[in-house]
C-alpha cells in the first residue's frame, strides 16, 4: 500500500536503538529489562527516548504468538468450540486456536494441529485469512487466522483427549451468517472469532479468491525480527 492510498506504512530502523519513522522522527530504546517471566508471557520494561526528547516507559507483555482456524464446512457452517478462560470467568465461543509454542512449527502446521486437537477435524484446503495485532499498545501478541476447507472428521478412536480446559470443551457448527449475527449482538466476543469470523464473511464475497497463501509473510510475528 502506498502513501497515494491514503494508509502507508512506516520505516523501522534496523540499528537495534529503536524504531524510526517515515517522517525522521527517532524512538530511542535506552534500557530495557524483563521484570517478570511466567509460564507463557512475559513482562518487559523499555525505557524509551521520545522524538521530543522526553523519557518514557513503557512496559509490554511478551507473547509467543498464536494461531487460529476459521474451519468452514460444505454447508457454510463455521466449526465454533466452547472453552473456559479464567480471566473473565466464564466459557466463550471461540474459534480452534492455541499459542505458537512449538520451537519451529510454522503457523500453518499449528493451526491444522489445533483444528485437530479441538475440533476432531482436518482439512484438506487452507487459505490466510487475516493476520492481527492483539493490542498493541501494551503487548507484542500477533495472532494469523486461517481458513480451512474440504473438513474431514477424525475417527474418534484416534482423537486428542484434552486435559485442563480443553477437558471440558465442547464444539457446534453454526452457520457462518449466524455467527455473524452473534458477533454484531455481543454473544460472540472473543477477539480471534470476532475477527476471524467478520474477515470471513468479508472474503466469502468474492468467493475467497483474494486470500493470501498460507505461508505469506508474516512481519508481526513475535521473535520474528
Amino acid at each position: 500500500m502506498t502513501a497515494d492510498d491514503g494508509i502507508a506504512d512506516g520505516v523501522t530502523a534496523d540499528d537495534g536503538t529503536g524504531y524510526r519513522s517515515e517522517t525522521g522522527h527517532h524512538y530511542e530504546v535506552v534500557d530495557s529489562e524483563v521484570t517478570f517471566a511466567g509460564r507463557i508471557i512475559a513482562v518487559r520494561r523499555d525505557i524509551v527516548r521520545m522524538p521530543d526528547g522526553v523519557v518514557s516507559q513503557r512496559d509490554i507483555v511478551m507473547h509467543p504468538g498464536a494461531v487460529g482456524v476459521v474451519a468452514l464446512d460444505e454447508a457454510g457452517r463455521v466449526v465454533m468450540v466452547h472453552q473456559y478462560r479464567h480471566p473473565v470467568r466464564r466459557a466463550l465461543w471461540e474459534l480452534p486456536a492455541g499459542i505458537l509454542d512449538v520451537a519451529g512449527e510454522p503457523p500453518a502446521q499449528a493451526a491444522a494441529r489445533e483444528l485437530a486437537e479441538e475440533a476432531g477435524l482436518t482439512a484438506t484446503r487452507w487459505d490466510l485469512l487475516v493476520d492481527v495485532l492483539a493490542s498493541p499498545g501494551m503487548t507484542d501478541e500477533a495472532y494469523r487466522v486461517f481458513l480451512a476447507r474440504d473438513l474431514v472428521e477424525i475417527p474418534a478412536v484416534d482423537r486428542h483427549v484434552g486435559v485442563h480446559e480443553e477437558a471440558d470443551m465442547r464444539t457446534a457448527r453454526v452457520d457462518l451468517d449466524e455467527a455473524v449475527a452473534r458477533v454484531l449482538s455481543g454473544s460472540i466476543t472473543n477477539a480471534m472469532a470476532v475477527v476471524g469470523l467478520l474477515a470471513a464473511a468479508t472474503a466469502r464475497a468474492d468467493g475467497f479468491n483474494s486470500l493470501r497463501p498460507v505461508d505469506a509473510p508474516w512481519q508481526d510475528r513475535p521473535g520474528a525480527g
